[in-house]
């Protein structure tokens, strides 16, 4: 247990191995913000096995954490963590049972804080559920998409999960993007190498590049409208900002992506009825990461995706 008054020990349980020190922190260290976790760790005031660490490491059963004395006054201009919880936005849930929780997350909500978010889908859960011992995001979504996203109740889950992830293999991951410009292929493979960096000013960006990874989607059409496209996008890889960089390579842009979108259509589109991107994480099929059975896991369109869709003059399905 942490003293909020002195210096306190923590020793890693199995339980608790495999997920990074700055994640491990927030969860003790409730109410505090990201920076406070970061400042600490960076300054060499927490100690891992009487050594500094860095906030990436990958904590290990046994592991003892040095956790410096933490001011109430530090943290006291933040929201208490249950009221933030009850003030957050709903988080339907999809599937649940002792190893796994699945929730259909909402646009303009970011599964965790950090980069100017103090209060994501991680820290709701956590403050909601205090007597949960474990509770990890399995991946991510872009704070702007909605859907289906995946967290992990117990270390074997998220261990077996994130297996599946790294070598592209087990899990069948389905979004929906409605896109600019009538698609003319009924399916298409989209390969290109995706190079990760970071602006001038903070955010993670991705681009086309030789010295990038590997990815790989596949388009399929569902549906033609006038000036727009429904494709259903079929993930082979999970590089980061995947789908939006291959719909915007190939020509056809998501329709309100402030990224790598029409800007000048976008401008247009909340007056015509779309006030966000148009991109939903919509089917999930795996082996459970316990029990191996199959699982087929669907969040339904968005009200508000749905609503505009029907506004539009459909060419063909």
């Amino acid at each position: 247990m942490i003293s909020p008054g002195k210096v306190s020990f923590l020793t890693v349980d199995a339980e608790m191995a495999g997920q990074r020190l700055d994640n491990y922190l927030m969860r003790h260290l409730r109410g505090a913000p990201k920076s406070l976790v970061y400042r600490i760790v960076r300054s060499g005031e927490v100690r891992v096995n009487k050594g500094r660490a860095d906030v990436t490491y990958r904590i290990q059963a046994g592991d003892v954490i040095r956790v410096p004395p933490v001011r109430l006054g530090e943290t006291s201009a933040k929201p208490d963590s249950a009221v933030m919880a009850a003030r957050g936005p709903e988080l339907p849930i999809l599937y649940e049972d002792e190893a796994l929780l699945v929730i259909d997350k909402p646009a303009g909500v970011a599964v965790h804080g950090g980069s100017g978010v103090s209060f994501g889908v991680i820290e709701q859960l956590r403050a909601l559920r205090p007597q949960a011992k474990f509770l990890e995001l399995v991946h991510r979504l872009d704070r702007e998409t909605s859907g289906i996203l995946l967290v992990a109740k117990k270390r074997a889950a998220l261990v077996a999960l994130h297996e599946m992830l790294r070598t592209d293999r087990g899990m069948d991951k389905r979004y929906l993007a409605l896109v600019q410009g009538q698609f003319p292929d009924p399916r298409r493979h989209v390969r290109f190498k995706l190079f990760k960096y970071t602006t001038a000013e903070g955010e993670r960006r991705v681009r086309v590049s030789p010295e990038g990874q590997e990815s790989h989607t596949v388009f399929n059409r569902r549906a033609v409208f006038a000036d727009a496209t429904l494709l259903e996008c079929e993930l082979k890889t999970g590089r980061t900002h995947q789908i939006r960089v291959h719909c915007a390579q190939s020509g056809f842009p998501i329709l309100g992506d402030d990224k790598y979108g029409d800007f000048a259509l976008n401008k247009q589109l909340p007056r015509l009825g779309l006030k966000r991107m148009f991109l939903h994480a919509w089917r999930l099929t795996l082996p459970h990461p316990v029990s191996g059975e199959k699982m087929e896991l669907e969040a339904p369109v968005p009200v508000e995706l749905q609503r505009y869709m029907d506004t539009l003059e459909q060419v063909n399905g």
